[in-house]
């Protein structure tokens, strides 16, 4: 009886099985650093062969993790007298994986190139979904 109990636990353990304990330290999980912006920038500009104004949106992201763990940037806009969202846009990946880039016909946009009181934060998650975010005034033609 007692080898078959011993057979057996060995067999259990030799199936590669984790048992544990109360006294066991449960095993942590991967190590995760949210991602930061460290730099940014953004305003509108008239373009002449579009007859229209462009907005622009850039960003140097970085994640101690490693720059490919950046998975998203957005720019979101802001009315910075009334505190309410205005619009989101998605930042895309360049040649150089750290800086993120896009830019919008003024015309495809909620937003007013003469409007000065405009805040912008871009917001870089990575692939945990943690994220790090900048705050910046962009630069209209009624800057302030």
């Amino acid at each position: 009886m007692i080898r078959n109990v011993v057979l057996l636990a060995c067999g259990a353990l030799a199936s590669g099985c984790v048992v544990y304990t109360n006294d066991d330290p449960v095993p942590a999980g991967p190590a995760n650093y949210t991602p930061y912006v460290s730099w940014a920038d953004g305003g509108c500009y008239y373009d002449p062969y579009y007859v229209d104004d462009i907005w622009y949106f850039e960003a140097n992201v970085e994640d101690p993790d490693g720059i490919y763990d950046v998975t998203n940037v957005y720019a979101d806009v802001y009315d910075g007298r009334t505190g309410e969202w205005v619009e989101t846009f998605e930042l895309f990946p360049t040649a150089d994986p750290s800086y993120w880039f896009s830019d919008w016909l003024g015309s495809t946009t909620w937003l007013d190139c003469y409007y000065g009181g405009y805040e912008v934060d871009i917001v870089a998650y990575d692939s945990f979904n943690d994220y790090g975010s900048l705050t910046f005034l962009p630069f209209t033609y009624n800057y302030y």
